[in-house]
């Protein structure tokens, strides 16, 4: 039995939610779009193999959010034989254009919305559908959106992250109320800068609050 890890890896680009896809330049399922991923060497840790993958797919490595999302280890889910992966989930604010690993021939960044399970090889549609989710879930109850803000932020950019991940508009008096109000969640960062309507916005930086009391929900 073999190990691999494959990453979710979410940023915003362009205001829409974008997902890192390889296009696989080996067989099985050779010229497909698949995650980025590989197997686990026999002296590396699952964490240690996940990051050494994102470095490699992205060149990033400690200042990006990665979080182990779920295992998948279905008999047929690999013709090589049984294989079980180990999925992350990586946001990052920004992350630069891809470059394809050993095995891929090709690496871009594609929209959420428009990309299709059946698209990706093997299993991946699934596990890419399971750390979308993840990442909408974990907004309602953690500071997870600050993972795709700069260290500085306003909350209109806060907001606009919701709004893209969650895939809906949020009245902005209400959410500036919410997450000014939830204790821990943003600590003002001393200045302002120019917000979305021309006004003068105060700037913001994540607090120490782990988790979000009163959650915010989808709605």
């Amino acid at each position: 039995m073999a190990v691999t890890v494959d990453l979710v890896v979410l940023t915003i680009r362009d205001d829409e939610l974008v997902v890192l896809c390889v296009r696989r330049g080996i067989e099985p399922e050779a010229g497909k779009l698949a995650l980025p991923g590989g197997f686990v060497r026999a002296d590396e840790t699952l964490d240690a193999a996940a990051a050494r993958e994102l470095v490699e797919e992205t060149g990033l490595g400690s200042d990006v959010h990665l979080e182990q999302l779920a295992s998948y280890g279905d008999p047929g889910r690999d013709p090589r034989g049984r294989v079980v992966t180990i999925a992350y989930l990586a946001l990052s604010p920004s992350l630069p254009m891809p470059r394809a690993g050993s095995d891929a021939s090709d690496a871009c960044w594609l929209p959420v919305a428009g990309l299709a399970p059946a698209a990706l090889a093997f299993d991946h549609g699934a596990i890419l559908r399971d750390g979308v989710e993840r990442a909408r879930a974990k907004l309602e109850y953690s500071p997870l959106a600050t993972a795709f803000c700069p260290p500085v932020f306003t909350v209109g950019q806060l907001r606009r992250v919701y709004e893209i991940v969650w895939g809906t508009r949020l009245d902005p008096r209400n959410f500036h109320r919410k997450v000014t109000g939830t204790p821990g969640f943003l600590v003002p960062a001393g200045g302002t800068t120019t917000g979305d309507r021309g006004r003068p916005a105060q700037l913001y930086r994540k607090g120490d609050a782990e988790l979000l009391h009163p959650p915010l929900l989808r709605g």
